[in-house]
């Protein structure tokens, strides 16, 4: 009996669950290992569920406290609210200098509601740190790269969401009160759950002279009819999302917590809120965007990042608004579109899109802000998408109701009833929950989390990744040498996008010599013509503007003396290495 219930947790324990009081992984002779999944995991986490901005902020120091040499956890800033934003530096710090490593920052969660992002976070710190030194390709990404990672940047509204009264869309704002109605009041007239059922649905009425009847073959659907339809069935009218006017201005719940939009305060190509809806009154007007911004500013060594939101099944780079058209270089876009068309692949259902041409204009947005203002290839993955249920390209109108009879038993969607509202009389409330929809069923999430993961690791996996690849040697006679060294960029990205090259963002590239008297220095344009640029100031250290991407740099010194030579190539994005 012991060894059938044995195998009945060692079962839980690989479909992701987790039972309170009962600590799983810890004999590996419990449990078969699935192919991509760590071996014997330190910290088991159940990622068939979202958590709290506290439950996320215990699940990072739970990381942090198991892994202490990959993981440093450290507060970037506090939220309007006062919580902690909380980042996992993920990296072996045994290895070289963590802050001269390139790095990868990763985020999720600006918008409150748009919740997958948090727990893709987690899942890329939990999954780094339990495979290294099991994986050959994670602890090679761990040792030369390092992770920025912040699950949630909107803690206070991401707990607003999930505690208090909300449809699958509200809020999307942070919790910085304003007077959305202009009535001289604040945040009077905020969402109601009437049914007391957790989430906003919505209401209808039985009404002689509304146009929707319900559906006779699925009672939770309303249909609507046309001008030239004939029915004797009920008709109803809909009233919208649950809700009464709190402050007796003739609308319902117009004045919420918020509300203005943390993605569109960021200082690139930002403008004002009468022509760019949500942005507040200056850039980086909300505190966590502003410690981001200053975490980022801080570290040049930032080459790469990613940001998560939902919905929609997108793969998004900018830019935001077609005025910033010209900032995307044509050298650029080929990155970008080597990664985007790949993650196509990886994300089955996902299209690579462009903000501007495919979505709407958008100013003052923070995957902008990376690329313009840094020069840091971007992209923000919308997650979840209809695709999902049916895995049917072309989903039908109906397969929303479908999937939750089918595969979820109906747990998605509040069932009509009868309710005697205030203003319209005898109602009835119903509807899906503000758990579906946009966000990622539980059994379905884990998949989305790794698939998302290992999109974002590709991306990282092409920052710059430099080595010397080979030193030539030259006797000139009379006491001189010449010493040629090849720079050798193995990855997709540049040390410098061109955005960064235009506006010369970061220092250049530096190739120095030591341990020997340096007579000249200069680049090598062409190896075989002998073609060079001499640099004549300070000649042992060369300044290269650039390394580019799957290339290489060619550089000559003609030194005297009879010391070894020790050359050393300092990149802020492709790192510091020596030979």
């Amino acid at each position: 009996m012991k060894r059938y219930i044995s195998k009945i947790f060692a079962g839980l324990v690989l479909v992701g669950l987790a039972l309170p009081g009962i600590s799983f992984g810890q004999n590996a002779d419990e449990v078969f290992r699935a192919a991509g999944s760590p071996h014997n995991p330190k910290v088991n986490i159940a990622f068939n569920r979202y958590y709290t901005a506290e439950g996320l902020a215990e699940l990072s120091k739970k990381i942090a406290d198991a892994h202490p040499d990959l993981v440093k956890r450290i507060s970037i800033g506090k939220s309007y609210e006062g919580r902690d934003i909380w980042m996992l530096q993920v990296t072996n710090f045994k290895k070289g200098n963590p802050e001269r490593k390139p790095a990868f920052y990763v985020d999720g969660n600006i918008h409150s509601n748009e919740i997958q992002g948090a727990e893709i976070c987690i899942y890329t710190a939990w999954y780094l740190t339990e495979n290294f030194g099991d994986v050959d390709y994670i602890t090679e990404v761990l040792d030369d790269r390092i992770f920025y990672i912040v699950p949630t940047i909107n803690p206070d509204a991401r707990n607003n969401y999930m505690k208090e009264a909300n449809t699958g869309s509200s809020p999307r704002s942070g919790m910085m009160p304003f007077d959305d109605d202009r009535d001289g009041l604040v945040d009077e007239d905020g969402l109601d759950d009437l049914d007391g059922d957790g989430s906003v649905t919505s209401m209808r009425r039985k009404s002689d002279y509304g146009d929707f009847i319900i559906d006779p073959l699925d009672p939770r659907k309303m249909i609507q009819i046309g001008p030239d339809d004939v029915t004797t069935a009920q008709r109803y009218e809909l009233l919208g999302s649950e809700g009464i006017d709190n402050d007796g201005d003739g609308r319902v719940n117009e004045d919420r917590p918020g509300y203005y939009d943390p993605n569109r305060d960021w200082a690139w190509k930002w403008q004002p809120d009468y022509i760019q809806g949500g942005a507040l009154k200056y850039p980086f007007s909300v505190p966590a965007n502003r410690a981001v911004a200053d975490f980022v500013l801080a570290h040049p060594n930032i080459a790469g990042a990613q940001s998560f939101h939902n919905s929609g099944g997108m793969i998004l780079r900018g830019p935001g608004a077609e005025e910033d058209l010209a900032t995307y270089n044509r050298a650029d876009l080929r990155i970008y579109d080597a990664i985007g068309e790949k993650g196509e692949k990886m994300l089955p259902g996902y299209r690579y899109l462009t903000v501007y041409k495919d979505l709407y204009s958008v100013f003052g947005g923070e995957l902008d802000w990376f690329y313009g203002s840094r020069g840091i290839y971007t992209f923000t993955n919308e997650i979840f998408s209809s695709f999902a249920y049916y895995k049917n390209e072309r989903p039908d109108r109906n397969q929303s109701y479908d999937f939750d009879r089918e595969l979820l038993a109906n747990d998605a969607f509040t069932p009509w009833a009868p309710y005697n509202h205030p203003t319209y009389g005898e109602i009835e409330i119903g509807g899906f929950k503000k758990n579906f929809g946009r966000a990622t069923p539980g059994f379905m999430l884990e998949e989305e989390l790794h698939r998302n993961m290992a999109f974002a690791l590709y991306h990282a996996h092409h920052m710059p990744k430099l080595s010397i690849d080979k030193v030539m040697e030259k006797d000139l006679g009379g006491g001189l040498r010449e010493i040629t060294a090849i720079i050798k960029n193995e990855r997709l990205m540049p040390t410098h996008a061109s955005q960064d090259l235009k506006y010369k963002i970061e220092r250049p590239d530096y190739i120095s010599i030591d341990g020997v008297s340096v007579q000249a220095g200069m680049i090598v344009e062409d190896l075989d013509l002998g073609i060079t640029t001499e640099q004549k100031v300070n000649p042992a250290k060369l300044e290269v503007a650039n390394i580019p991407g799957n290339g290489t740099v060619i550089v000559r010194w003609i030194v005297s003396g009879r010391g070894t030579p020790k050359i050393t190539v300092d990149s802020a994005k492709g790192g510091l290495i020596t030979r």
